[in-house]
């Protein structure tokens, strides 16, 4: 199932064959910096079954992000709905992302994230969509900024998904854009 295409990239659910990409972007330590933890392959393999479930049960998920020209994987970017309760009220949807090192610094998420944005918006018919990170991941937070998200300092929040022992990755920074924000910024 393809979700999208851009110029550069294919936007679709994940094949079987994507599992070894998933793996190396869920345990990468350059990849995983801001998270508490890294997946062994069992793991990964769990997650990777859970997202391909969700994805065909909601229409919502981390989808697979493929070069447009060979369909290689190269990560992920999606429409996700949050469980963070009491941080979000349940129903709100979050934009996410993860890439292999070395499809880096290439603009490739900012173009994937930027068609999603526009997926739920007109397709999905959402009111808001929501980012959020580490404050020191300074690189999705240049992304949430040129997606045209702005920072909701009102609504930072401490992970509880994040064990107390890491509290350099405790506190998250949230960024939000609504379908009105981005009709404007789209010129719609």
């Amino acid at each position: 199932m393809i979700i999208s295409e851009t110029d550069r990239l294919r936007i679709r659910a994940w094949k079987d064959s994507d599992r070894d990409l998933f793996f190396e972007i869920n345990s990468d330590a350059k990849v995983m910096e801001f998270f508490p933890f890294r997946r062994n392959r069992a793991e990964a393999d769990a997650l990777f079954d859970r997202v391909g479930r969700g994805i065909a049960e909601t229409g919502l998920g981390f989808f697979a992000i493929a070069l447009r020209a060979d369909d290689r994987p190269i990560g992920f970017c999606g429409l996700a709905l949050t469980d963070l309760e009491p941080h979000f009220p349940d129903g709100t949807v979050e934009i996410g992302w993860r890439l292999a090192v070395p499809f880096w610094g290439k603009g490739y998420v900012t173009e994937a994230a930027s068609d999603l944005l526009r997926y739920g918006f007109e397709e999905k018919g959402l009111g808001e969509i929501v980012s959020f990170a580490v404050a020191a991941n300074t690189r999705s937070t240049a992304v949430m900024q040129r997606l045209g998200m702005r920072c909701d300092m009102n609504r930072d929040f401490d992970h509880p998904r994040v064990p107390v022992d890491q509290p350099a990755l405790l506190r998250h920074v949230l960024y939000a854009i609504s379908a009105s924000e981005w009709r404007f910024r789209a010129g719609a």
